[in-house]
Parts: structure tokens; sequence; C-alpha cells
């Protein structure tokens, strides 16, 4: 593929599309619940509704057959100072139901009443099955013109500009559980390009359990709560998901990813994507190529601790749908590169040994590379959750010309599965006509009627060929931009439930994986490993899932075995060797550092230790990053220094590095206070300290590292004497993500 300028592409593109994103003005902490601060009293003078907050957007006003409207966005939003039924009659009253008298019994003539409760009673709809819980964002894609070669797509041609909206999501939660959970996330992204909508749905992990759509169902249970208990709640640490898997190797692939960290991301800012299946792709001169994708995240991968990811799930179970949205808020776009990896299309679909229609598998990027084709950049919130994040129906088989699919068996699966489901959960076949859902492209399908109908239909022959419409809508050939399945060859054989021989291999893959990761990531995997089979009652479900680690790899088998107190079995395949990939590995590379989060941690009665730090709360926020202020107590300090954080409300696992302006002695409310230093501020730097972030200290706070029984010298700590000096070493640290040397690892 061609040298690209993506560069000089995005910001010519992202200047034409998104003007009005350079216009955005935030508050400094991103995070205000409204768009303009509050009374105190209530507002008794009718006003109008208040615009909605300047990081928020909404779909497009199309119609419900893709015309664009020329309204703006406030078109769909409520109207008028004055509270009205659903048809539009002013009230004068919302908080008394109508009475036979003041203690007499509710009148069923109440109509206002009914309305209200009706469609209370009506507000949710079937959550998800899968993917319930998620949280979804509006951005811009521009193409780089690169994928020319190999796709005639419009929406990859170079400069050009598609709107997106991207779901986020974990798989196995209830819409209620935690953010933060051992998961896989799904990394959803709907293109409304101008040949119909394009939906890529995939997850930030490249491979899958199952290698046959029919288990589908039997995994999913396998993996949600116990039937009889309901519980544990999003979580794979228990005995149904560890008997599925040690019965079904073919999962052994996603098991050792799921063990890893990339299970436990920092942020969806932080999170690669991959398409998991095999795609191909048509060019303009038909010629097809067999691809995978994969969303690049500008910020580099990154994950959260496992201590961390399991204080977040009870102090602030919102942290990754609120670190989304804070950073969009706050002007620090999170960025994805497109890419694919391209392949021959060969009838034997096979790349250097690897079956690409086998959903278990990879492709190392040493063997091809990932080739970026255009970038994803995520620049408003939504405007309403229900009316976009939960409505929104994505569809792998919503493809566009140049796109098209494989015969990987659990894809084929997906292409019925989804829109089946949205049939439940939306209520009737007209789910594409919600406005979250509606193309950019015009609209004449020939469909009619059903529930949720928002289009009118003219006409009196919606069918094909006809007359009585003057033969509209006529078909389109494929040069002109109609759908076409490549006429793939279909290869003569029996019926028969089998799968391919080269779908067999369980374990090699898994073994790479496991042997590219770094000396600390094999730990944490390890760790994932013993924790979840440590939850399991039944040992003979231990037992077999160690046999399935003796054949991934014997260090892993004999560590987890130790931890669970068991014999380590022996292989009973052949160990392979394997070249490490480097890009299976999250560490060892650096990274941009916009949006992460500082503490800073304050004296609130020591003046001099305020001193300057309102300078590097600028330098902070210049540098694209959000400073926290962490003080006994809230309010303004000296030199208007704001407090955003109290020792009582702030904990580490909020901040991506702590600094210390000051070794703050116990405040009234801290337990013990028995201290030179208050105690929350010292778990608060122990967990920062044990979770490998970077921590700066200036002046006498050095104390406080002292106090919290960490080295001044230690790796990744920084003290000095001048703020400014600390915080560059700090954003220098950063940039590495963590300091995880600060840890010994054990050989192996």
């Amino acid at each position: 593929m061609e040298s690209i300028k993506p560069a000089r592409i995005v910001k010519e593109a992202l200047e034409r599309a998104v003007d009005k994103v350079t216009d955005l003005v935030t508050p400094p902490i991103p995070g205000a619940p409204g768009s303009a601060p509050p009374a105190v009293a209530e507002p008794t003078e009718p006003q109008e509704p208040l615009p909605r907050k300047a990081d928020q957007a909404s779909p497009d006003t199309r119609t419900a057959t893709g015309a664009e409207t020329g309204a703006g966005h406030e078109a769909r939003e409520q109207q008028g100072a004055y509270l009205t039924t659903s048809s539009g009659t002013r009230l004068h009253d919302t908080d008394h139901s109508l009475k036979a008298g003041a203690r007499g019994p509710t009148l069923l003539q109440d109509h206002h009443l009914r309305e209200k409760i009706t469609h209370f009673d009506h507000e949710r709809i079937p959550e998800r099955v899968v993917h319930a819980r998620g949280a979804g964002v509006h951005g811009v894609f521009v193409g780089y013109g690169t994928a020319g070669p190999v796709c005639k797509s419009a929406f990859l041609r170079e400069g050009e500009t598609t709107p997106v909206f991207v779901r986020f999501s974990t798989v196995v939660g209830s819409r209620g559980s935690a953010d933060t959970v051992r998961d896989t996330r799904g990394f959803a992204a709907k293109f409304y390009t101008t040949e119909g909508n394009f939906d890529l749905v995939g997850n930030n992990i490249p491979v899958f359990f199952i290698q046959d759509g029919i288990k589908f169902p039997d995994i999913i249970h396998a993996a949600k709560p116990h039937p009889d208990r309901e519980i544990p709640q999003a979580q794979s640490a228990h005995d149904t998901f560890w008997d599925f898997v040690s019965l079904h190797t073919e999962a052994t692939h996603h098991v050792l990813w799921s063990m890893s960290d990339r299970a436990v991301p920092r942020s969806y800012r932080m999170m690669e994507g991959f398409g998991v299946h095999t795609f191909r792709l048509v060019n303009v001169e038909g010629e097809t190529s067999l691809v995978k994708f994969h969303w690049k995240p500008r910020l580099g991968v990154h994950s959260l601790a496992w201590e961390e990811a399991q204080l977040l799930s009870g102090v602030d179970p919102d942290f990754h749908r609120r670190d989304l949205f804070d950073a969009i808020e706050a002007g620090a776009f999170p960025q994805w590169e497109l890419g694919i990896q391209v392949f021959p299309d060969t009838p034997e679909q096979i790349f250097e040994g690897v079956d690409l229609l086998d959903p278990t598998k990879i492709v190392p990027e040493e063997l091809a590379p990932v080739q970026p084709v255009g970038v994803l950049t995520l620049n408003r919130n939504t405007t309403n959750y229900f009316a976009e994040t939960e409505q929104v129906a994505f569809h792998v088989g919503h493809l566009v010309p140049g796109i098209d699919v494989t015969d990987d068996p659990l894809l084929h699966a997906r292409l019925f599965s989804y829109i089946d489901t949205q049939l439940s959960r939306l209520g009737g076949p007209n789910f594409n006509q919600i406005p979250v859902n509606r193309p950019h492209a015009p609209v004449n399908d020939l469909l009619r009627d059903g529930a949720h109908q928002h289009a009118v239909h003219a006409g009196v022959a919606p069918y094909k060929p006809n007359t009585l419409d003057g033969g509209c809508p006529f078909q389109a050939g494929a040069d002109m931009g109609a759908y076409v399945e490549v006429a793939a060859p279909v290869a003569a054989a029996v019926k028969e439930r089998k799968s391919p021989a080269s779908f067999e291999d369980h374990f090699s893959q898994p073994r790479l994986f496991y042997r590219s990761l770094s000396p600390v990531e094999r730990q944490h995997v390890i760790a994932a490993f013993t924790f979840e089979l440590g939850k399991c009652y039944e040992k003979v479900i231990k037992e077999r899932q160690l046999q399935v680690l003796a054949n991934v790899d014997t260090e892993l088998c004999a560590a987890v075995a130790a931890g669970l107190g068991l014999p380590a079995p022996g292989s009973t395949v052949p160990l392979p060797e394997v070249t490490p990939s480097a890009a299976l590995s999250q560490l060892g590379k650096r990274w941009p550092t916009d949006g992460r989060v500082i503490g800073i941690v304050v004296d609130a009665d020591d003046d001099a230790s305020l001193a300057g730090v309102d300078t590097l709360r600028q330098a902070i926020t210049d540098a694209g990053m959000t400073p926290l202020v962490i003080a006994a107590r809230g309010g303004e300090l000296a030199d208007g220094l704001i407090v955003q954080r109290t020792f009582l409300t702030a904990r580490s696992v909020e901040f991506d590095a702590l600094l210390l302006a000051a070794a703050p002695p116990p405040a009234p409310d801290a337990i013990p206070r028995l201290a030179a230093v208050d105690p929350r501020v010292v778990v608060m730097i122990q967990e920062t300290h044990r979770h490998a972030k970077a921590i700066g200290a200036w002046s006498g706070a050095a104390t406080a590292l002292t106090e919290a029984g960490i080295g001044t010298d230690d790796i990744g700590v920084v003290v000095g004497e001048d703020s400014a000096e600390v915080f560059t070493e700090v954003l220098d640290l950063l940039a590495g993500h963590r300091s995880w040397e600060r840890f010994a690892v054990p050989a192996g």
C-alpha cells in the first residue's frame, strides 16, 4: 500500500467537518452535570429549556428515509418553557393526583396520572443479553486514502469525513454491573457513510471463545451468573465458566487474553479494538483481498492493576464511562487509527499456516503488518443515554460496497443473531428508523408498516417491478454504487456438522501469546488464573483447567498449580517453539499523556505549601491533563485555590500520578489521629506506589513518603525542591504508563 500523510489529511478534514469542535469551551474540571450553574432557590420565572452542554451532540436530524431536514440538533429536544402532556397540553400541577377531596380516593379520570405512570411503567426495554453495560459517544472518521488498492468503500477515500457513533461495553454483566470487571470489552462503531451504514462490531480481544456460532448460547450461559442464585455478577470466576472452557479447549486462546491485563483496561481510550473475523475487501477493479480490522489507540494500550480494578468496582463502578465522557468534555478527544492486515484471497484462505476462517486465531503483526487506513476521533458526548446508547442497533450485516463477509462459521451465526436481537429489544422491524440508527444515505426500501413506523410512505406499489409508481424504486448496477456480493466459489461438499482439521490446534497460539508477554505481564496472568480458579468450588474443574494450562506453558501451569495447592500435571501435547510477537505486549513503549488525571495533595491550613500550586495546576492543564486538588476539606483555599477532592472522597485509583505539595497532619475526621500524616493520605500514597504509578514530592512533603514506608529514591518516585522540575520528571514517567521496574519479577 502507498505511503500516507495522515496528519495533513486528518487536519484538513477535521477543519472542514468539525470546526465547532475547536470552539468548544469547557470548564477546567470536567463533570459539571448541567450546562449552567444552578441557583440555590428553585427558579420561578419561566424560561426556555437550557441548551445542551458544549460537549454533547445527538444524531443528525434526518428523516426516517435518510433525508437531511436542515433542522438543528435542538429540533428534537424538549420545547417551550411550560410543562405539558405528551400531546402538548399545558399542566398546572404534576405533584398531586386528582382526588375526590384532599383525603379522598384517586379518580380514574386523571388522564395526566395515567399517562405519566403508564409511560414510566414502560420506560425500560429488554437489556442486551450480552454487552448490556455500555457507553456511547459521537465522533468522525477520516479516511487516509491508502485502502484504495484493496477496497473501494467511499468512507476510506482520502479526506472523506464520515460521522460515527461508537459504543464501548462489557460482555457478561448486566446494565447495573461495574465497568472495571475482568471481561472482554465490546468496541462497536457505526459509520454513517454516503453509501449506507457500515457497522464494525468488534471487541478489545482479537479472538473469540468459540469457533462455531452454534456454541454461542452455551458460552454465554456458562459465563453468566449461576441460574439458581444469579451470582456472581459480571465475573468469570465461577464453576460454570471454567467447566465450559476446560472442556472446550478451543477457548484457551481467548482465556489467556482474558486472564491478561487486556481484560482490565485503564480506559476505553487506551484499548485496542479488533474486528475478530476475517473479512473480504473488493477494489474498483473487482479484485478481492482478505483482511482483519484493527483499532490502534493513539494513547497506547494501558491497563489497570488488578487491585485497582477491584477497588474501582466499589469506589467508582462507572469509572470507564466517566473517564470517557470527562476526557471528551475536557477536549482530550480520544483517537484510534483504523488499520488492516491484508492477506491474499486464496482458495485455502490460510496465511502462514493460520486458518483465516478460525476466529480463535490471530496472524502476528510481524507476519502481516497492520496498515493504517484512517483515523477515528471521538469528540461529542451523547445528549440522552437511552435514545442513543441504549437504542443504537449494530449488525455485522450492515455492509457497504467494498466490504463483504467470509465463511467464518461464527460470523455467519452473528449475521442471523443480530437482526433477530433488534426485533426483540426494539419492538419491531423499524429499528433502523430510530434517530441514532438512521442512515445518512437515501432510503427507498419497499418495506412497509410495522410497529413504530416513522416514515410516511407515498405511492401505491410497494413491490418490484411496478408501473403504477413509475417503476420506482429502480435497481442500481455495480457501477452506480450498488452492493454486490463477491461471487466467491462454494466448494462442492456433503452436508455435515464438522469443522476443518485446521481448527483443531487449540494451544500453539495461546502459547505464542503468553511467551510474547513481558515478565510482569506473565505474573499478572498467573495471578488472574490463580484468583479465578481459586473462586471455583469443584476441585475437578481446577484440575481439568490445569491440564489445559500444561498444554500451553509449563511455567504458567506450575505457578498456578502452586497457588491453588494442587500438583502440576504434565503436558499431553508437544509444546512448540514460538517466536514472540512484540505487538502482543502492552509494555516497553512511550505514549501521549492526553487526558491523564493528576492528584495534588495540599495542606489546607499551610499557606506556604499552597504557593505555586495554582501555577502547577495550569501547567498540568496546558499539558492536556486534568489536575485535581486534594485537601482535608472542600471549598476555596488561599489564593483562590479550589479543592476538587477531600481526603474522605479521594482514592488513588482515580489518579494516574500523585503529586505531594505537603505532608498534611491528620484532619479532624481522620481515624486514627495519632500520626504525623493523615492516614488516608498515607493509604493513597501506598496504593499509588503499589500500583506502579509515578509519585512526585517537593519541599517538606517528602516526609509523607517516609511515613508511608516508601524510599525517596525508589524507582518512579521524584523528590525535589522545585514543583515545576518535579512535575517535568513525573510527566516523563507518565509516557511509559507505569514504573513496573519498581518490583522484582521472578525469572522465567
